[in-house]
């Protein structure tokens, strides 16, 4: 219940016990306990080796990617029956989308993978329900998720197409680029997004097929002081507009009045579907410096030629995950010093977790 935070220098069982905390979600079991001057760099780097390898890294996973990107919360979002009745009540797909997350994070850190490939990567964890929902040819008719070697191309692959996070950024009913690109931004990026003034209302999506987000959004940003932030993070939501609240691909909008074109079919209900397709999707735009872009392989290759900066957000996300304690500017110079040391071998996630623990910014806090 309550963990030693005296400053200066971690004591061995205080050590012990956030090392413990931090990759296993579990207090330290006899080994690491038992263990002689764990603040010596072999025997820490060796104690924190046997950690990773260890099935117990699953909870580290899990409970992470809940604190990180709200996973917990992914059921708070369940698809509308009219508009998405195709995915309405679907658990299959829920809880895979979710397993393909956990079994992708996990795979970066087990096999040492470059922080790019948080944002683009050649692979993901499939089954036949999901390779169904993105239309990838797959021959597997299995409920168990397993490695997939994704087409050259491929707009998947990489977190932030991933069905789990384009739920969780989505309402159910509508998706809005202006969340998406905040949430999004702020999360896998490191982006610093300020609270909107509270004078601006909100812009809220038109089910009735009448006007689409971005004929709204362009009204919105029309205004300075708004797009002055918007202009940061709405481009990553407009690139991902040409997916729907579950993730799946579209060209154009689902509405529910008057405008649009009637689509046949029956949901899991049973019912005819009620919904229209609506006005086409337009996923391009430019970004805050001007650079376009058309498509979300585009946005990808953009926010690549920044890596230092998305493996900087890992690291502080795993510093206030494992501490407790905000990243304060006096703590900038050895996350800076970090990011130095993996930055010739593209900031591998397994060699920037090592470094983080090896530092004082986890043993002396």
């Amino acid at each position: 219940i309550y963990l030693e935070t005296k400053p200066g220098p971690l004591s061995h069982p205080a050590l012990a016990m956030r090392l413990s905390l931090f990759l296993w979600n579990s207090p330290p079991d006899e080994t690491l306990r038992g263990v002689e001057n764990l603040q010596a760099p072999i025997v820490l780097r060796s104690q924190t080796e046997r950690m990773l390898m260890d099935t117990k890294l699953k909870r580290f996973v899990n409970a992470f990617l809940d604190y990180w990107l709200d996973l917990r919360d992914i059921k708070s979002n369940a698809p509308d029956a009219t508009l998405y009745p195709d995915y309405y009540l679907d658990d299959l797909l829920t809880e895979s989308s979710l397993l393909e997350t956990q079994l992708f994070f996990e795979s970066l850190i087990q096999n040492n993978l470059p922080a790019a490939s948080l944002v683009d990567s050649n692979f993901t964890f499939l089954n036949e329900s999901l390779a169904k929902h993105y239309g990838i040819d797959s021959s597997r008719q299995t409920v168990q998720l397993s490695k997939v070697h994704l087409p050259e191309n491929s707009d998947r692959g990489g977190l932030l197409t991933q069905a789990s996070l384009l739920r969780l950024t989505a309402n159910g009913t509508t998706t809005s680029p202006v969340a998406r690109g905040a949430w999004l931004g702020e999360r896998v990026l490191g982006l610093t997004i300020p609270p909107p003034p509270s004078n601006v209302g909100a812009i809220e999506p038109d089910i009735r097929g009448a006007k689409t987000i971005r004929e709204q959004l362009d009204k919105h940003r029309n205004i300075a002081f708004c797009n002055a932030c918007h202009q940061h993070f709405d481009p990553i939501g407009l690139a991902l507009e040409s997916y729907d609240i579950a993730g799946g691909k579209r060209e154009r909008y689902r509405a529910t009045g008057e405008l649009g074109d009637p689509v046949a079919g029956l949901g899991k209900n049973g019912h005819a579907f009620q919904y229209k397709l609506a006005k086409p999707v337009e996923c391009d735009g430019e970004m805050a410096d001007g650079t376009p872009f058309t498509s979300i392989q585009d946005l990808k290759r953009i926010l690549l030629q920044d890596e230092r900066q998305i493996a900087r957000n890992m690291l502080k996300q795993w510093i206030v995950y494992a501490t407790g304690a905000p990243v304060s500017f006096a703590d900038r110079k050895e996350v800076e010093s970090i990011l130095d040391t993996c930055e010739t071998d593209n900031y591998r996630l397994r060699n920037l977790l090592h470094k983080l623990i090896q530092s004082s910014l986890f043993k002396h806090r």
